[in-house]
């Protein structure tokens, strides 16, 4: 009975890794794909993980799954935390589509959401008063 179950796990870890790989191929920014990846990392390899500690059981390479499951889900997220907060004080702009900031408004003193003319120039923000974005919108 335990047989189904442990495949039935690994095929959801391996859905979740797909779609962990879409994730970092389609989203906008480092962020997203960030997240993308500890998603992917912590459901579907720890439930790969789970699904051969349950085929395998109490044996060497069941214990050994289940140690590598536990040890993913205690440092991946932390890993993805350390590395988010890395870019934000390093200076990486959050995606022009990002509603909200409110790390960056509360702790860095201002939203770090990448603006429309900010995107791809070099020239100071000042020399853009008066003019239209890419959108339309005056500036």
């Amino acid at each position: 009975m335990i047989s189904p179950i442990g495949w039935f796990i690994i095929w959801i870890g391996i859905f979740f890794d797909i779609l962990g790989t879409v994730g970092l191929v389609r989203f906008p920014d480092v962020y997203n794909r960030l997240q993308a990846s500890t998603k992917c990392v912590t459901l579907g390899t720890f439930g790969i993980m789970i699904g051969i500690f349950l085929l395998k059981g109490f044996t060497p390479m069941g214990i050994k799954a289940l140690i590598c499951g536990a040890f993913l889900l205690l440092t991946s997220p932390v890993a993805a935390h350390a590395l988010m907060k890395g870019s934000l004080h390093f200076g990486t702009k959050l995606w022009k589509g990002t509603v909200v900031d409110k790390y960056g408004e509360e702790k860095l003193g201002g939203e770090q959401i990448e603006r429309a003319d900010q995107v791809g120039s070099k020239m100071p923000r000042e020399s853009y008063k008066g003019k239209k974005a890419r959108h339309g919108v005056k500036i």
